[in-house]
């Protein structure tokens, strides 16, 4: 008995010690304390925020992206198709080649047919706003000076497309292209060659026959022509030959 007794006085000074751990802690979330109103204010602000809403300028703009992807992926995949379908036609491989008569810049009159059981011909179409062919023929002028000579059993015709003689013979001018520069202003000769986009090369055999056909800039293109024109290459010297 007086055990229970000791045990009942002893619980309320428990209770007495959690009270004031309790009330130690009561100042922080106190009514009117600093913490308590700063909690307040957060959360009145967001209360007092207006609910996020996509304005119309917004949403133009969200649909004006997706559709303007949707534009890219199709013209990216026409492109493509455009391309592919513009390759070299192989048709005209191993085919005779139209024959054309053409008038140059320097007031010339050149027919393929002047060609025929003499020289293998060169044939590239290009045009002066082209910036591909810009860079195709002074590839060519350069190959032309270093292999072809008087006696050379191939020539180089180049076949401007402009519209304008001006406009050739500014550029041919500009960059000394030293071979025959013709003129075929409304793609008469281009269109018998099916000519979809330039630059676009064509060696055509001394029988009249087309034995290459390459449209676009190619790289390496002076070794591709050494081969098509049995051009040796030049001979790797060993070490200690002089």
């Amino acid at each position: 008995m007086g055990g229970d007794a000791e045990a009942r006085s002893e619980r309320p000074a428990e209770d007495e010690g959690a009270e004031t751990v309790l009330s130690a802690a009561t100042p922080i979330l106190a009514p009117g304390s600093t913490a308590e109103a700063s909690l307040n204010r957060v959360e009145q602000s967001e209360r007092a925020r207006p609910p996020i809403r996509s304005s119309t300028a917004q949403l133009a703009g969200i649909i004006f992206l997706a559709m303007f992807t949707v534009f890219i992926t199709w013209r990216t995949k026409s492109l493509e198709e455009a391309i592919h379908r513009r390759r070299p036609t192989p048709e005209l491989l191993s085919k005779n080649a139209p024959d054309f008569s053409l008038p140059t810049l320097d007031a010339r009159t050149i027919s393929l047919a002047d060609y025929r059981g003499k020289k293998t011909v060169v044939v590239s179409y290009w045009a002066s706003w082209c910036p591909p062919c810009r860079a195709e023929l002074p590839e060519l002028r350069d190959f032309y000076k270093r292999y072809h000579r008087d006696d050379s059993d191939f020539e180089v015709l180049a076949i401007s497309l402009d519209e304008e003689k001006s406009d050739a013979e500014q550029y041919a001018s500009a960059e000394k292209l030293p071979f025959p520069v013709l003129l075929d202003p409304k793609s008469k000769a281009a269109d018998a060659y099916s000519v979809d986009g330039i630059p676009t090369l064509f060696v055509i055999n001394k029988n009249g026959k087309v034995t290459y056909v390459h449209e676009g800039l190619e790289a390496g293109l002076q070794f591709q022509l050494m081969s098509q024109l049995r051009i040796e290459f030049p001979r790797l010297e060993k070490r200690g030959e002089k």
